[in-house]
């Protein structure tokens, strides 16, 4: 089917069933695929860092790769209310996808160790992400009514940083990345426009190459936990002064990177386009392949290996996104729960009784 345009490029999305869209953004599609190629890769390396330049490279693309993701799930969750169709989604779309992954990236341990370890408060793995977003997403409301919504998203961001917050809700990862989500609802169809911009291009590139530069300069020196936004400032080794400083600095940076990606990111179409409307599921379903791998780390652990390593999550990044992929995994990653749901119910308004 072949859908006709807009004129301008909106920030809005509505994707058919069938994984076309109408009224997406090229930009942001283009900008996601590409945002998955990065940590679908980059976990595949992750067991790798004993070899510097991997240690280097994934130093650089966890500064921004979530924060990317973040930003644009925020941008894409400007229009979230509580009406009936948005929280049916809500929980479609991420609650129900949150249980299935969470049960079965716990069952490998299950059939290799024993294991069986389910808590549904306590996100296994990737699944953080999904829990991280379910929560974002009911605050949106909020957000949109406050005068200063991202000073106040950075106050909470750097406060949980001063805190042993625990692991249930993926607190920590939630408080600490919770800017990025507002940033992205603060944005309008004018920001990206300016980044289209040829000057906008050259600035992005000139901006990311010489914080990869940077990256393979400082990579030895600062601890891995700050990109993970995992621990508090006394886990990770540091006074609160100091953490919050480092916090600022990586909240800083990581904005300063997503603008410059997306700034050197194609805003017309391309031959991933239509991928880059489907990255829940490379996101979801490469951390099978990321598991067996671990099981060659011996082999892998040298330049040849990483890059290897790194091709093979371009790859299969790119097929986990496919059409094929999507009707196969579909029950899981986008079910369909309309059964469970009934017509909105509404307390029974009372007429005062006749005196």
């Amino acid at each position: 089917m072949t859908v006709t345009a807009p004129a301008r490029p909106s920030g809005a999305a509505v994707a058919h069933s069938s994984g076309a869209a109408v009224g997406r953004d090229p930009l942001l599609d283009n900008a996601k695929f590409l945002a998955i190629v990065l940590v679908v890769s980059g976990h595949l390396v992750e067991e790798l860092r004993d070899v510097p330049a991997a240690h280097a490279l994934y130093f650089f693309v966890y500064l921004f790769h979530m924060p990317l993701f973040i930003v644009v799930s925020g941008y894409l969750s400007r229009n979230f209310t509580f009406s009936p169709g948005k929280a049916r989604k809500l929980i479609s779309g991420l609650a129900v996808p949150y249980v299935i992954f969470e049960v079965a990236y716990s069952l490998p341990r299950f059939f290799l160790y024993g294991k069986l370890e389910i808590s549904l408060l306590d996100p296994y793995y990737l699944t953080w992400f999904l829990m991280s977003l379910f929560l974002w997403r009911l605050s949106t409301p909020v957000w949109q009514q406050l005068r200063h919504p991202l000073a106040v998203a950075v106050g909470l961001c750097l406060l949980s940083g001063t805190s042993a917050l625990p692991d249930e809700l993926s607190m920590n990862r939630t408080f600490g990345l919770l800017p990025f989500y507002v940033l992205g609802l603060m944005l309008t169809p004018e920001h990206l426009d300016r980044l289209r911009a040829r000057r906008a291009r050259i600035a992005g590139g000139a901006v990311l190459a010489t914080v990869l530069a940077g990256a393979f300069a400082v990579h030895t020196l600062v601890p891995t936990e700050w990109i993970r936004w995992r621990h508090s400032n006394h886990q990770i080794g540091v006074d609160d002064l100091t953490g919050t400083l480092i916090r600022l600095g990586m909240l800083a940076v990581g904005a300063l990177l997503v603008t410059a990606f997306l700034a050197v990111t194609p805003g017309r179409r391309t031959w991933f386009t239509g991928l880059g409307a489907a990255t829940m599921y490379a996101y979801l379903l490469h951390g099978f392949a990321v598991k067996v791998s671990e099981r060659f780390h011996d082999a892998l652990v040298n330049p040849l290996g990483v890059a290897a390593m790194a091709a093979l999550g371009a790859v299969l990044a790119a097929l986990l996104c496919t059409s094929p992929v999507r009707r196969a995994f579909r029950w899981a990653v986008e079910p369909d729960v309309s059964w469970a749901f009934t017509r909105l119910r509404r307390p029974v308004k009372r007429e005062p009784a006749a005196t």
